[in-house]
């Protein structure tokens, strides 16, 4: 049986109910018995979920297939190999609605993806508006643009709290402006951005193209790129996705591809980081005195392109799919809000935010020294300074192998450790 059904056939005998702990543990942890068997034997409680994801036990088997192609087939694995690509790309498709799997630009990482669009953009110099909140992948690549004079940033800061909202943002594009690039949950205090439709609408009404960094949303929060209008969206399934490092992509939204698959993309927009993947006739090896683009979202491939991501990812994807985003974000608000009030019983306050993604966080002053003692007592979770503030904040994110007994030992844990301190809401 494969993967994909394996997973299907767990995920259908949860039923159509709402997730239960009781029906996970029955039916899905057995899917991660690798996983869970670390965790008895080392004894830790993980928490840091919305870091590294855990692996199902069958992202080992799928990598395995990967690699048989190669010793099987040697450079017949291709065809396979190529499949592989466009079902992942198929696969989230319906994680991001978007209606074309050709929208997909499989990548790295989702620096990778900003470095694309930053230069597919018109100009030789953009004008480009980001927040001091982004990740620090996508902060470096703009300072490092803006250093060599191929871009000029103007960076949107946050409030005393650390916070950011809609209206700085909006009040720093002009017409002058090219790109905006900005989180949709941001990645060191969990905010969710709100009216984060009237962002893209800016953007759009003074000219400018829009990126999303949708990271710490994506197979977690519902997103739909066709819905929200933006231009670009970056994200990858190093987390809750769990298809571990290098499974990344673009997304175009397909108002800038082709209107129709197969027909080629000359005058659309596209980028110089290109490759002969992006080749009208890939394997024809024709030379022409211009780039003779290939058709639609293909147009935006690189080169020779590294195809075991593909297989990492096959099983957190097919799994995030078959139990569905909506159902699963219910299950992680409902379960972070019921470790947040067994915190609150404790003695310690978690951030309160409007709205926020899969984790919760806790400002203190020994950010480092907090970890490390977490780590000593069991409790593997992780934090990061406010780029804004300063403030440490130490990230918690139960997921779906976490049971509410973890929970509440994770709070005993944690409990003579933690010293939480006050921020500005």
């Amino acid at each position: 049986m494969s993967t994909v059904e394996t997973i299907t056939k767990a995920v259908a005998r949860l039923g159509n109910e709402p997730l239960s702990e009781a029906g996970l543990i029955e039916h899905i942890h057995p899917l991660f018995s690798r996983v869970l068997a670390r965790n008895q034997r080392t004894d830790e409680i993980y928490l840091a979920n919305h870091s590294l994801g855990r692996p199902l036990d069958a992202l080992g088997d799928d990598v395995q297939e990967c690699l048989d192609a190669w010793y099987t087939d040697i450079d017949g694995a291709w065809e396979v190999w190529i499949a592989e690509r466009e079902a992942y790309r198929g696969r989230i498709t319906l994680l991001i609605g978007c209606s074309r799997a050709d929208a997909i630009i499989p990548k790295s990482s989702a620096g990778q993806g900003l470095r694309a669009v930053l230069n597919a953009l018109p100009t030789a110099k953009p004008s480009i508006v980001a927040t001091t909140g982004e990740f620090d992948s996508i902060d470096f690549i703009l300072k490092a643009y803006h250093h060599k004079q191929r871009a000029c940033v103007s960076w949107v800061g946050a409030g005393p709290s650390g916070l950011f909202n809609a209206d700085a943002i909006i009040a720093t594009i002009s017409h002058e402006t090219d790109l905006v690039v900005v989180s949709m949950i941001f990645f060191a205090t969990g905010q969710m951005l709100g009216e984060l439709d009237r962002v893209i609408r800016a953007a759009h009404e003074h000219g400018a193209l829009i990126m999303i960094d949708a990271y710490h949303a994506f197979g977690t929060n519902p997103i739909s790129i066709e819905q929200l209008g933006c231009d670009f969206l970056i994200a990858g399934n190093y987390k809750y996705t769990r298809g571990g490092p290098g499974a990344c992509f673009l997304a175009i939204h397909p108002m800038h591809l082709s209107p129709t698959p197969g027909v080629p993309a000359r005058d659309a927009l596209f980028t110089t980081d290109t490759g002969w993947f992006a080749k009208e006739d890939t394997f024809g090896y024709h030379r022409t005195q211009s780039p003779a683009l290939t058709d639609g979202g293909n147009a935006w491939l690189e080169a020779t392109p590294p195809v075991i991501t593909y297989y990492q990812a096959r099983s957190g994807l097919a799994l995030i799919n078959a139990i569905g985003v909506d159902r699963l974000c219910a299950y992680s608000m409902k379960q972070l809000s019921s470790f947040e009030q067994m915190l609150g019983n404790a003695g310690i306050n978690t951030r309160p935010l409007d709205h926020h993604g899969a984790f919760t966080t806790i400002a203190v002053n020994d950010g480092a020294g907090c970890i490390e003692k977490l780590k000593a007592a069991g409790v593997n979770a992780d934090g990061r300074p406010c780029p804004t503030t300063g403030v440490f904040h130490i990230r918690f994110c139960p997921d779906l192998l976490s049971t509410e007994n973890e929970l509440a030992q994770a709070v005993e844990r944690l409990s003579p450790i933690i010293r939480p301190i006050a921020v500005q809401h």
